[in-house]
């Protein structure tokens, strides 16, 4: 037996966690920089606050219905969400973490009299214990337990937020009731190319006579979803990468920059943040990205996209050395370009490997001394936090230099921003 375990308007319930005063009211978050909604409480839905709208479109909408906006606290998210996973763990060894606000799980070989009653003892744990609202559904498969989910949280008052797809006659009820559109793994095109088969719900999907269909037009993907909501699994849980194949970090600028003072301390930051990220897997880089684009709504140009890629002749996970080479590839980009205004950078690093299986050169090798300095550094940015020690070329006041007007504490990971309660 599988479940899907969702937490409902994730981003909006771990703002409420620490502001309970708005709990059933209106909420929604920004995006980076405030751009637009990405995430909305069931009462902004109501309201009729629409996913993705940019911020300003939305202005006079928000202020009528009352609706309190927040930016993006992403380590805040990132904080609770772990919370969360470590109590389904607790339920099961078999976690596979889906999303940052979604896991399945697996319960064979586990003795489960009642998996609707266990499920309301994980709904019950994770809201006691952390504060978020979770919906689950339980099911012989992962496809229909994502189905499953769906009916949990749009029936709540009947399902309590937990459902069970454990009988032929509630899975074929359950698939009769899921639009194509809500199955997982269907998106836009594919459902457009459904809707002209006549293929308007799961269970015209599993119709024999589709086989054929599905198997042109999808492969092997689609015939494992159409088995998974026929009941027979195929698809076991995901085992935790070890690594990333690649870290890219990327970001919008809240106002569009041409000179190139302002694009080498972004650069360079987004390449230091890299640079953290694979010394905390423990791994080195062969090839480091870059790249720049403009915002082709306010600039005619004949090309918008901007990236060269340089590959090292050693492997690194030097601050330092990703930094320099880094703002060397923009000094290329830059030129023949300066008076070009660019709204967002990037710095990616690719083709990685274990830093243990690192290959020494015979003829040309990074300073040995980055290896001692990078530790110190990580050392000391771990011991005093918000990342103390930086390059001189990176702005020593902030990592990301975006608009936050919006931004709420982060109570878990900031502890200068640790909650204060007043007992009297």
């Amino acid at each position: 037996m599988y479940a899907l375990v969702d937490c409902n308007n994730f981003y909006a319930s771990c703002e409420r966690v620490f502001q309970p005063q708005f709990v059933g009211k209106p909420v929604a978050i920004l995006s980076n920089n405030d751009g637009c909604v990405i995430s909305r409480s069931n009462e902004a839905k109501a309201v009729g606050v629409p996913m993705g709208a940019p911020a300003f479109q939305i202005k006079e909408l928000i202020k009528e219905k009352n609706v309190k906006i927040f930016s993006s606290n992403y380590p805040l998210y990132g904080d609770l969400s772990n919370r969360v996973m470590t109590i389904l763990n607790q339920f099961t060894p078999n976690l596979e973490i889906y999303s940052i606000d979604e896991a399945f799980l697996n319960f064979d070989g586990l003795n489960i009299p009642d998996y609707h009653d266990y499920g309301l003892q994980m709904k019950t744990r994770v809201q006691k214990w952390v504060g978020i609202p979770v919906c689950i559904g339980f099911a012989e498969t992962k496809a229909l337990s994502k189905v499953a989910n769906k009916i949990a949280k749009k029936f709540q008052d009947r399902t309590k937020g937990v459902y069970v797809i454990d009988s032929e006659e509630k899975r074929i009820k359950a698939l009769k009731w899921t639009k194509i559109e809500d199955v997982w793994g269907i998106g836009y095109r594919m459902n457009k190319k459904m809707k002209l088969k006549n293929i308007k719900t799961a269970l015209d999907f599993i119709h024999p006579q589709h086989e054929a269909w599905i198997r042109r037009e999808m492969g092997v993907v689609g015939l494992r979803l159409k088995y998974e909501l026929e009941g027979k699994s195929v698809l076991d849980l995901e085992p935790i990468a070890e690594q990333k194949k690649s870290i890219a970090i990327t970001r919008s600028f809240p106002k569009q920059i041409a000179d190139f003072d302002l694009l080498r301390e972004r650069v360079a930051t987004f390449a230091s943040v890299c640079a953290e990220k694979l010394r905390a897997q423990k791994s080195c880089c062969h090839t480091i990205i870059v790249m720049l684009v403009i915002d082709k709504h306010s600039v005619q140009a004949s090309k918008y996209y901007f990236n060269m890629a340089i590959t090292l002749p050693f492997s690194t996970n030097s601050t330092l050395t990703i930094s320099n080479t880094a703002i060397d590839i923009l000094k290329k980009l830059h030129a023949g370009n300066e008076n070009i205004k660019f709204k967002k950078a990037g710095v990616i690093v690719t083709e990685l490997i274990d830093e243990n299986r690192k290959q020494l050169q015979l003829f040309e090798e990074e300073n040995p001394k980055h290896l001692a300095l990078m530790r110190a550094m990580d050392k000391l940015n771990t011991k005093m936090g918000d990342k103390k020690v930086k390059l001189a070329s990176q702005d020593l006041e902030r990592t990301w230099n975006m608009n936050q007007n919006y931004l709420s504490p982060k109570y878990t990971t900031n502890f200068k921003n640790i909650l204060e309660i007043r007992c009297q």
